[in-house]
């Protein structure tokens, strides 16, 4: 991944050490607690909160019911104004109850998809290990061995079951691709989800024993029935929504009539090639791209060759 490419992913900047070694501190929830330099970032579904300059709101201790699950995310790397370097932050997950009583205005909690170009290269690792940490642990509550409730352990990192038995975070690897034909168009497909002029690149998870290349070819052939040849990985990035990694590649189509393009017709209802002029010319009015947090995004101005002035 080039430094020029990896610049264009929000999502994969980070300044925080994960500190995993402290995680099996004895008693953490009380340690973190009772340190009064801990920052506790209450999160709510995907949503936070952020002071008026845009950086992400913290919250005293005192502010988080013991009931709340507690997921230790790490240390800081560098000094900032509101935490100097080596300051260890925890998220909180915590219900509608408690996140109204921290901040009553359901406007102010926002969505992490649509501020995270905005932050810190520290509060945005911090954020989106925070939301795949909230989405992990909120459909963790049972056991799927024994049906019991599961308790919290490890710094947030462990749920153990009443017989011993301990669940780890997944998480759930995709490819998304930049198939490019042979008068370097690029293939964007409209999901059945999006709106009829919402348009991104082709994506899909990888299957059990499958590479990410064999995972490549797969999925752009059955959803528009192109094959591809030499995927060239580009670079990664988390996708928390709910618990996804995106892996980037660019592939070139096989030699053959590019018009023979045709969607799967369930999850892609239509696939077509874009030049440059026409992704210059519609997107933004009759072309909706992907937004700015998306890899899609940066895959789509790499072939481009320059940033789409787009929300």
């Amino acid at each position: 991944m080039t430094e020029e490419f990896a610049a264009r992913l929000p999502l994969a900047r980070n300044e925080l050490d994960r500190d995993a070694e402290y995680r099996s501190t004895p008693d953490l929830g009380r340690v973190l607690r009772e340190d009064p330099s801990t920052q506790f970032l209450p999160v709510h579904g995907a949503a936070m909160l952020r002071n008026a300059d845009g950086t992400l709101r913290f919250v005293p201790a005192e502010s988080v019911p013991e009931s709340a699950p507690l997921v230790y995310l790490g240390r800081s790397l560098s000094d900032a104004a509101d935490a100097p370097a080596g300051t260890r932050f925890v998220a909180a997950l915590v219900d509608a109850d408690t996140a109204a009583r921290i901040e009553p205005d359901t406007d102010v909690w926002e969505n992490l998809r649509m501020f995270g170009t905005e932050l810190s290269a520290r509060d945005q690792g911090l954020a989106v290990e925070a939301v795949a940490m909230a989405n992990w642990h909120a459909v963790h509550g049972f056991s799927p061995r024994t049906g019991s409730d599961t308790e919290v352990v490890t710094g947030g990192w462990v749920r153990r079951d009443d017989q011993g038995h301990e669940l780890f975070p997944r998480t759930d690897a995709a490819v998304i691709v930049g198939v490019t034909d042979r008068d370097d168009r690029i293939l964007l497909g409209s999901n059945a989800a999006w709106d009829d002029d919402r348009y991104s690149l082709l994506a899909g998870f990888v299957e059990p024993g499958e590479s990410l290349e064999d995972a490549v070819r797969r999925e752009v052939h059955e959803e528009s029935g192109v094959h591809v040849e030499e995927p060239e990985y580009l670079g990664s990035q988390p996708w928390p929504f709910p618990a996804s990694l995106m892996v980037g590649f660019r592939a070139r189509a096989l030699d053959g009539d590019p018009s023979t393009v045709r969607p799967d017709g369930v999850e892609i209802l239509d696939v077509r090639w874009f030049s440059r002029d026409e992704i210059r010319e519609r997107a933004g009015t009759t072309l909706m791209l992907p937004g700015r947090t998306s890899i899609a995004r940066a895959i789509i101005e790499e072939w481009y060759g320059a940033p789409l002035d787009l929300p």
